[in-house]
């Protein structure tokens, strides 16, 4: 049954760390993606699928080039316009 747990013999440790880090990439890239798509951004789509910078490159996509904010009222991301304040 441990030998279930490890990937390549490296420990069950190792193993949680990969398999963490596969979800946290898949679910920033998966929500990048979908914005970017959605936005006809091609550029923007094909560099992140290609680059893999482990959610970093994504997160930077979505919030800061994206500009989502989170709104309470209605609990879902919006875009932010620009003459709108970032309330809570």
């Amino acid at each position: 049954m441990s030998e279930m747990l490890t990937l390549f013999g490296l420990g069950a440790g190792f193993s949680l760390f990969v398999l963490v880090f596969v979800l946290w990439t898949i679910f920033w890239k998966g929500w990048a993606l979908w914005i970017a798509a959605r936005n006809g951004e091609v550029w923007w789509f094909l560099a992140i699928l290609i680059v893999n910078t482990m959610g970093i490159l994504e997160i930077i996509y979505i919030f800061f080039f994206k500009k989502l904010i989170f709104n309470f009222k209605t609990k879902r991301f919006e875009e932010k316009k620009k003459s709108q304040k970032i309330t809570e």
